[in-house]
């Protein structure tokens, strides 16, 4: 049954950060984001919900298996980092979105992504199977990255 509670608590925390940034996100993309101009790359709408619902429940994954791990290691850091990169995920909703930066949300990627490295490797050391669970959040967060900069400069 504690596995199960665990499971829960690990798979809520990154829809939490989700749900926070999605605050910020609801007004921007109905008026404000339809406006600007879009590199070619930019995927359709609908495909952004589907990747981070799918992310966020990869990340929490990942949170359970080093929760969980019975190995006697050291998780202080790994939680610590994980915790900022959620942070920093729900803050780059508030300042693109809410704000209407793409240049300050762009700047405050390079920390998130910082920061994912950074969860990546402290979780490599407890599972290598939670740290390979995040490496699709890195690339997405990266693919981001240039979409970000994109319309920064576009706009």
């Amino acid at each position: 049954m504690k596995k199960i509670y665990n499971l829960i608590i690990s798979l809520l925390i990154p829809q939490l950060a989700g749900g926070i940034g999605s605050v910020f996100t609801v007004g921007s993309v109905k008026d404000w984001y339809p406006v600007l101009v879009k590199p070619a790359l930019n995927p359709p709408s609908w495909v952004f919900g589907s990747v981070w619902t799918t992310l966020f429940l990869l990340m929490g994954y990942a949170l359970y298996l080093v929760w969980t791990d019975e190995s006697g290691k050291s998780k202080g850091r790994a939680y610590w980092f994980f915790g900022i990169q959620m942070v920093l995920n729900a803050l780059w909703s508030i300042i693109f979105f809410g704000l209407h930066s793409p240049g300050g949300a762009l700047l405050e990627m390079v920390f998130l992504w910082l920061a994912i490295l950074a969860t990546i490797i402290a979780f490599a050391k407890i599972s290598k199977p939670a740290a390979w669970l995040l490496v699709p959040y890195i690339l997405w967060v990266s693919f981001a990255g240039y979409l970000n900069w994109s319309i920064w400069m576009l706009n």
